[in-house]
C-alpha cells in the first residue's frame, strides 16, 4: 500500500468532519469534485472505503470512522506543535471566525476588537452576525459569542462584557399616554413590541421577583427581529419594548427610554466566547483569547 500524504489524510479529516464536500472544499481552498476525485484516490490506494456517499450528503464508514478518531488527535498535535513557533516569527498573523448574535457582535466590536486591532494588527477577525445557535464547528467558525447559558456543555466558555439583564423599556411619551404597568399582568392592557426569535416563534417575556419566576405572552401591533429595531421603535412611541440592557442603555442614559417594571427584571447573564476544546487552538484565536481575557481586569 502506497503511504496517503498528509495533504490527503487532512482533506479526509474535512470531509469527515464536515460530512459535506462542499463545507471542506471551502475550508480547504479547492473544488468540491477535486476533493471528490482526491478522496476516491485516497479509498483505492488504502484499499477500503472511508466515505458512504449520496446525491446529498456524506458520511465515514466504519473504517472511516475508525481512521477519523485516530488521525484528529494526531493532526491537532501537529498543528499545535507548528503553532508553538508562532511567537518566533514575530507578529501573529491568521484570521479568526467568529459567530455571534448582534448583541455580542455589538460588545466586540465597542470593547475587545479596538485592542485587538492595536496589539495584533495582522490578524484578521471575520466576524459573521447570526441569531440562531449554529454548530462553530461544523460551520467552519473557530469560534461563537453567546450568552452563558446558551453554549454547548463540550465547548470552552470564557465569560466577559460584564452581566447583561433583559429589561422593559418604553419612551417617556408612550408612558405619559398609556400609563406605566405595576406588574407583567398589567402588559395585557398595552402595546408591546414582539421579538420573533431564529426558529420563527414570538419570544415570550421573562420576569422574576423575590425568586418568583414569571413568563408573558404579549401582544401589541409590531413584531421584530431586531433589538436595536426594538430599541428605535420604543423610542418613537410605538410601545413597550424588551431588550437586553446594553442595547437600551444609551437611549436611556439621554432620557429617551425609561425602564419599567425595574422591581420584576430576571437574573442577570453573562455574555462569553466559546470555542471546541478538542482542537489545538490557532496562534490568532489564542491571541484573541488573551485580549478577551484581559478585558475583564
Amino acid at each position: 500500500m502506497v503511504r496517503p500524504s498528509l495533504h490527503d489524510l487532512t482533506a479526509f479529516v474535512a470531509v469527515a468532519s464536515r460530512r459535506s464536500f462542499r463545507r471542506a472544499a471551502d475550508e480547504l481552498g479547492t473544488a468540491p469534485s477535486t476533493l471528490s476525485h482526491a478522496m476516491r484516490a485516497l479509498e483505492e490506494r488504502m484499499g477500503v472505503r472511508l466515505l458512504n456517499r449520496t446525491t446529498r450528503s456524506v458520511s465515514p464508514t466504519e473504517a472511516g470512522f475508525e481512521l477519523l478518531g485516530r488521525l484528529q488527535p494526531a493532526l491537532a498535535s501537529l498543528d499545535e506543535a507548528l503553532d508553538s513557533i508562532a511567537t518566533f516569527r514575530g507578529n501573529v498573523t491568521g484570521t479568526v471566525r467568529i459567530n455571534a448574535p448582534r448583541l455580542g457582535a455589538s460588545i466586540l466590536v465597542r470593547d475587545i476588537l479596538p485592542v485587538m486591532a492595536e496589539r495584533c494588527p495582522e490578524v484578521v477577525v471575520d466576524l459573521v452576525v447570526e441569531g440562531k445557535l449554529v454548530d462553530i464547528v461544523s460551520a467552519g467558525f473557530d469560534a461563537g459569542v453567546r450568552l452563558v447559558d446558551s453554549i454547548p456543555k463540550d465547548m470552552i466558555a470564557v465569560a466577559f462584557a460584564g452581566e447583561v439583564s433583559f429589561i422593559c423599556v418604553a419612551s417617556p411619551a408612550y408612558l405619559e399616554r398609556s400609563g406605566e404597568p405595576a406588574t407583567p399582568d398589567d402588559l395585557q392592557r398595552h402595546h408591546c413590541i414582539g421579538h420573533r426569535v431564529p426558529n420563527g416563534k414570538l419570544y415570550r417575556w421573562e420576569f422574576e421577583r423575590a425568586g418568583q419566576a414569571l413568563t408573558v405572552e404579549t401582544s401589541g401591533s409590531l413584531i421584530l427581529d431586531d433589538e436595536e429595531l426594538m430599541v428605535d421603535a420604543a423610542i418613537k412611541g410605538l410601545g413597550i419594548a424588551y431588550v437586553a440592557s446594553p442595547a437600551a442603555e444609551t437611549a436611556l442614559a439621554e432620557g429617551r427610554l425609561r425602564q419599567v417594571l425595574a422591581a420584576w427584571t430576571p437574573s442577570s447573564e453573562r455574555v462569553a466566547i466559546y470555542y471546541p476544546g478538542h482542537r489545538a487552538i490557532p496562534p490568532a484565536l489564542r491571541a484573541f483569547l488573551d485580549v478577551v481575557k484581559a478585558s475583564r481586569s
